[in-house]
């Protein structure tokens, strides 16, 4: 048991690598308290509008879409460090002003907007640079372990966050929750500031121009870095907008108030933890059929709680669907991460990043919409059909271009088994499955 624990969390035995982690994980706290309490703002100045609750998370994550490449661009050619500490003191500065403004009563739903947009706008340039900054931190052989690592970090925080959130805003409101979030970005300051900068797995030559169209080109060259990129496209734009579909689930479905919805988020999050630990013990790039496997799943919890008949049934459900939506989410990261040659990492995973957080633009406003016209469980629907759709969609392209051959076994179990040319077998739970022996499958 002592070596599986050790195991599991091998990656900080790296001192530069702890830092990180320690710094992140209060910062995140605050950030997923900040998202609630943001959240809650919003529902108060608009008279309860799920269009209003899309625009917010649309004018949030525009800018990643427009961004993002640039900041990947940043990222390579850049020191990273340098560029994570410019980016949280920014956000420190944001979180202040907003909170400044509801505390005094001054606040005004276009304030929010304007926030919302700025905050966007630097986690277009912080988040490329932080995906691409681990392997610096832990080099390649340690990678995946410190990649399911960091998912594990962000669910817990986005655990306690809105935990704390709605006790908090049911205590004080809201402005205090956005003010308290300003001395969380100190963490994620001094940790970087303790980095020793000589440890760093930085790449020995930094490119000079690291154009985005060289990035763009390399992907596209790439069609196993496409499939995961498109399927993170459909399932991050259409079914991760919990932000929204929780909120009005929580206050117009079953009544609840603003604890009742940090604890569904809790749930979510809760779940995902627990899949960002079941990826810890991962070694190397995860299979293609991996990725699909956790679409399919995340679609079909998806849909059972748009159908959830009451506040707990709910609750349990969303912990499998965290589960599976950071299964889903963290296989796909890794396989985009470890298939990436180092001098191209940050302008891949800026465009990983964009086509994850960039979709809820065009789609948070859509789902808003018609949870607010058809009430909140369509949202969940409408997500929980597209991942099927996108899942069964590449499984059916694949198969067709790769000739894999499908054959069902009744013994000693039913488990489908595919079967790939020059391709060898593993088993996964109920299912073996093909594994392609080359390099790029």
């Amino acid at each position: 048991m002592r070596t599986k624990i050790a195991d599991t969390f091998r990656s900080l035995r790296v001192r530069n690598y702890r830092l990180f982690v320690g710094g992140q994980i209060v910062s995140l706290i605050g950030t997923w308290m900040q998202f609630i309490a943001q959240d809650w703002l919003v529902l108060q100045l608009s008279n309860d509008s799920g269009t209003a609750l899309g625009v917010v998370l649309a004018l949030q994550f525009t800018p990643v879409l427009l961004l993002s490449l640039y900041g990947g661009k940043l990222a390579d050619r850049h020191d990273k460090r340098r560029l994570i500490i410019i980016a949280n003191a920014t956000w420190a500065v944001l979180a202040f002003t907003l909170g400044l403004l509801v505390v005094t009563g001054t606040v005004q739903l276009w304030h929010v907007f304007v926030f919302a947009a700025s905050f966007g706008t630097v986690s277009a340039l912080e988040v490329p640079t932080r995906q691409a900054f681990v392997s610096e931190l832990v080099g390649t052989k340690l990678l995946p372990n410190a990649l399911s690592l960091n998912a594990a970090v962000f669910n817990t925080a986005r655990i306690v966050g809105p935990a704390i959130a709605g006790l908090l805003i049911a205590w004080l409101d809201t402005g205090p929750v956005i003010m308290l979030n300003t001395l969380t970005y100190l963490a994620p300051l001094a940790a970087m500031l303790m980095i020793n900068p000589a440890t760093l797995n930085r790449a020995a030559i930094r490119p000079r121009t690291a154009r985005i169209s060289d990035g763009l080109a390399y992907v596209r060259r790439r069609p196993d870095l496409l499939l995961p990129l498109a399927l993170v496209l459909v399932i991050g734009g259409l079914g991760f907008n919990f932000q929204i579909t929780l909120a009005l689930l929580s206050k117009t479905e079953f009544g609840r108030g603003a604890a009742s919805f940090g604890l569904l988020s809790s749930a979510l999050a809760l779940g995902a933890l627990a899949g960002a630990f079941a990826g810890t013990g991962r070694r190397g790039r995860p299979s293609v059929y991996v990725l699909i496997g956790g679409a399919l799943a995340f679609g079909v919890l998806e849909l059972a709680v748009g159908f959830s008949p009451t506040y707990l049934t709910a609750a349990v459900l969303l912990l499998a669907v965290g589960f599976t939506m950071i299964y889903f989410a963290q296989a796909a990261n890794q396989r985009v991460q470890l298939g990436t040659e180092p001098e191209y990492r940050g302008r891949v995973m800026s465009l990983y990043v964009m086509v994850f957080l960039g979709s809820n633009p065009v789609c948070a406003p859509l789902v808003g919409w018609l949870s607010e016209r058809y009430g909140a469980r369509a949202g969940l629907w409408l997500g929980g059909v597209a991942a099927l759709l996108a899942a069964v969609s590449v499984l059916v392209v694949r198969s067709r271009r790769r000739h894999v051959r499908w054959v069902l076994h009744a013994r000693p179990r039913p488990h489908l088994h595919l079967v790939e040319p020059e391709a060898r077998a593993i088993r996964i739970p109920a299912l073996r499955v093909a594994v392609e022996s080359e390099r790029h499958a």
